[in-house]
């Protein structure tokens, strides 16, 4: 896409450079306001996506991040006026202090789960592993290890089933690279089927068992729900608790009519 709109390395730091002037000293500016000023240095900001990548440029390489809002405008601000000073880390330190975090959040999960999340080699993945399984549990399941977090064991043993209502693009999907604990194989075929429009996720005692959507009128959501396969009176409950948690959240009433 860069060289699809011709940017080249000149471009971006003529346009960091004019970002960093006009953002600093917490000088908030909304996007229009900023593409006037890049347009006034020279930066083209024309069409409908120069703008865009011009900004995701500097948001990837650190340099700017959201701001506060300016009534119901949002504003762009210098990352490092906005962000605290922080720990830094070796690069041994950093890959044992990711994959801490992600086996206790995201366990149980193979290291070649963490790899796929993370965008590492394996054997850097197996490396940060390495740095933190003392911490870690595992149990090995048709011959592959899946490490966690001790406290998930006493959550497993949880007797009333938990639903949860998830988005599409929710770690919970897309956290790992093998899927079959999470979801059966014809669901996992649905899914796939689906493809673009897939939209939420039903999950009941960690199993994806179907797929919901909603349509939001002035008092009321309406909710339809599409399950894979057929579910106990005890899970219906929790899926009815969670949609009336959803609503809820969001101050309107729930039909699932």
């Amino acid at each position: 896409m860069y060289r699809k709109l011709g940017f080249d390395i000149t471009t971006f730091r003529r346009c960091n450079a004019v970002l960093t002037k006009t953002l600093q000293d917490g000088q908030h500016r909304t996007r229009d306001e900023l593409r006037d000023v890049l347009h006034k240095f020279g930066v083209r900001t024309d069409g409908k996506l120069r703008m865009s990548y011009l900004l995701m440029n500097a948001e990837l390489e650190g340099l700017v991040c959201s701001g506060p809002r300016r009534g119901k405008q949002f504003t762009y601000a210098l990352l490092d006026e906005t962000v605290p000073s922080s720990e830094t880390f070796d690069r041994r330190e950093a890959l044992v202090e990711l994959a801490e975090r992600y086996f206790v959040s995201r366990g149980p999960a193979t290291v070649n789960d963490f790899a796929k999340w993370s965008g590492l080699t394996v054997s850097d993945a197996r490396g940060g592993l390495e740095g933190v399984q003392s911490e870690l549990v595992h149990e090995v399941i048709s011959g592959k290890a899946f490490w966690f977090s001790p406290s998930i064991e006493a959550a497993s043993k949880r007797a009333s089933p938990v639903a949860h209502l998830l988005s599409v693009y929710d770690e919970y999907l897309s956290g790992y690279r093998d899927r079959s604990a999470i979801i059966s194989t014809s669901g996992a075929t649905r899914l796939s089927v689906m493809g673009n429009a897939l939209s939420y996720l039903v999950v009941v005692r960690g199993q994806i068992v179907g797929t919901w959507n909603r349509r939001i009128e002035k008092n009321v959501v309406h909710i339809k729900t599409d399950l894979f396969e057929r579910i106990t009176k005890t899970e219906e409950r929790a899926i009815s608790l969670a949609f009336r948690k959803y609503g809820n959240f969001i101050g309107l009433a729930v039909d699932r009519s």
